[in-house]
């Protein structure tokens, strides 16, 4: 375990720590494998580009399609120097609807463990940036961070935790956390593992954010490895290549010079490089072992197949082959969020994002585990409230997580997948039966003829589940009892963090509960915190107040601001 030191670096200095330079050499020769023939681009979300040198004056989002870049012939690539042009891309959702109980009474989604967007989150506010709206997804905010869940008991893969508490913003409101935490392994008691290493060696990771902080982090990751673990090392640019075949674990040597060896420069060839991992992923493959990609990148594809869709069925193909696809985030101003959490999630794995060193020992080292050990998969959670306890409610985050209720049973209806001593943490939003709530009254509603007579349950929770193997999904159900308590530690903290994620937004649910509020919120509630990551919120959150001071006296009075 490891202590991080969370002082707040000066904006103009930025955030990102100096890492181990590029090595010279280049790269053990291998056979280059020609880039797969283009498929047509066509713009398949809203995407908000983010401009360095708009960075405190105020945010701006333009409809850029994602495939927007003329491909290059196959061969060619840019000159070493390359950089690619200011953009960052990401995905706007909505947020999620209030829903009435006595129309709709029962809300699902798929289980979400992510961590990328805080960590990239912190990376934007560091470097003196408020964070596009689509940056912020509220669900990884939140499970960022440790929370004491009980562990499970009955054999089953999670424990269940459940807890109702005022709402701080809304004296109308209450907030419901539901907390689940699987069973945790340690290291050397994981399958045997077979890792690929996918990395972007492209113009655009020439620079410390990049390549530098990749290798770095790679190194961290061989610490780790075993004698029955197996690595291969796959980079790409303009075209894609193999620098190390299937190598032990126990030559940690081997692996970390052909990891230094690594350099950048050309054009990016994403495609061709995460097909060519799946075939040394296949080459290696391990039965009953862990077989998972680890791809670590800004996303910049720019030659060969980058048609969005065409890559996440490129990802949820393979998966069904037992290969597995994790994406770690690198890279700042032309870094594309959407694409990486997109694959992580087709790939049946996670998505982080790398902004130093600390970050990265915190997802290779202290929770490696979880990051590559899957202990139950396609976990889908559904809620459904008693309309004799609950009048509306609204879901916090998991935006692009939501089911259709017919999907919670349906074992080919794919859902999120959940590592070694991970935790899942959801806050639902409710207004109590008789309280007033965001929805106007109906003049021709329902009658109460129809209320459940069990009126000392608030809602019923159902977490269902499949073993890693497959098979037949499995039921956890939890009646949770209507029993208001004062806040504990965990959910003042984490009704911090979701306030903090409403109002990097448009806080339009949070009312005058103000960004000071939020920090004071966030103090008062840091408890142990033996890591320093709450401290860190903490000062990021007040970071956050001096942005809107500055974003405001550069804007015209009819912008937005946070509140």
């Amino acid at each position: 375990m490891y202590l991080p030191s969370m002082l707040l670096r000066p904006l103009a200095a930025g955030v990102l720590l100096a890492v181990a330079g590029c090595g010279i050499s280049s790269s053990p020769e291998s056979a280059a494998v020609p880039p797969p023939a283009q498929l047509p681009s066509k713009p398949v979300v809203q995407q908000e580009v983010v401009m360095a040198d708009h960075s405190l004056a105020k945010r701006s989002a333009l409809a850029v399609p994602m495939a927007s870049f003329a491909p290059m012939p196959a061969g060619e690539s840019y000159p070493q120097d390359y950089r690619a042009e200011p953009r960052e891309q990401y995905e706007t959702l909505a947020d999620n609807p209030i829903h009435s109980v006595a129309e709709t009474p029962v809300s699902t989604f798929s289980a979400d463990v992510d961590t990328g967007a805080y960590a990239n989150v912190r990376r934007l506010l560091n470097q003196g940036r408020l964070p596009p709206e689509g940056a912020v997804r509220l669900e990884e905010m939140v499970n960022y961070f440790p929370y004491d869940y009980a562990l499970p008991t009955d054999g089953s893969p999670f424990g269940v935790t459940t807890e109702l508490a005022a709402s701080p913003w809304n004296p109308h409101t209450r907030l419901l956390r539901i907390g689940i935490k699987a069973s945790d392994r340690a290291v050397a008691e994981l399958a045997p593992a077979n890792l690929v290493f996918l990395v972007d060696v492209s113009g655009s990771m020439d620079r410390r954010e990049g390549l530098p902080l990749v290798k770095s982090t790679l190194k961290l990751l061989v610490d780790q490895l075993r004698e029955q673990d197996r690595v291969s090392l796959v980079v790409y640019a303009g075209e894609s290549r193999v620098v190390l075949e299937p190598t032990s674990g126990r030559e940690k040597a081997k692996i970390r010079t052909a990891i230094e060896q690594l350099t950048a420069g050309g054009s990016t060839a994403g495609a061709s490089g995460i097909e060519l991992a799946y075939q040394m992923a296949q080459q290696a493959f391990i039965p009953k072992g862990i077989n998972r990609i680890l791809l670590a990148t800004d996303g910049d594809f720019n030659v060969g197949v980058s048609d969005f869709d065409s890559l996440k069925q490129m990802a949820v193909d393979k998966r069904k082959t037992g290969i597995s696809l994790t994406t770690l985030g690198f890279g700042v101003d032309n870094y594309n969020e959407h694409l990486m959490e997109q694959l992580a999630d087709a790939g049946d794995g996670n998505y982080a994002y790398i902004d130093n060193l600390r970050e990265a020992r915190k997802v290779l080292v202290d929770q490696l585990g979880s990051t590559l050990a899957v202990v139950a998969k396609n976990v889908k959670l559904q809620v459904e409230f008693n309309p004799a306890q609950v009048s509306e409610y609204r879901l916090l985050g998991y935006e692009n997580r939501a089911l259709k209720r017919e999907d919670f049973s349906n074992d080919k209806v794919d859902a999120g997948e959940v590592g070694a001593g991970h935790t899942v943490t959801a806050l639902y939003e409710i207004v109590p039966a008789g309280e007033k709530g965001w929805l106007e009254p109906l003049r021709y509603g329902k009658t109460d003829a129809g209320i459940s007579e069990k009126k000392g349950e608030l809602a019923m929770l159902r977490v269902r589940y499949q073993k890693p193997e497959g098979g037949k999904s499995l039921l956890i159900e939890r009646p949770i009892t209507n029993q208001v308590a004062p806040a504990s530690e965990d959910l003042r903290f984490a009704a911090a963090v979701a306030a903090f994620s409403q109002q990097l937004k448009d806080g339009r649910y949070t009312g005058d509960f103000s960004l000071k509020d939020t920090e004071a919120l966030a103090r008062g509630a840091r408890g142990d915190d033996r890591f320093g990551l709450r401290n860190e919120f903490v000062q990021l959150v007040e970071l956050a107040q001096s942005l809107r001071t500055s974003t405001a006296s550069n804007t015209m009075p009819t912008e937005r601001r946070i509140e």
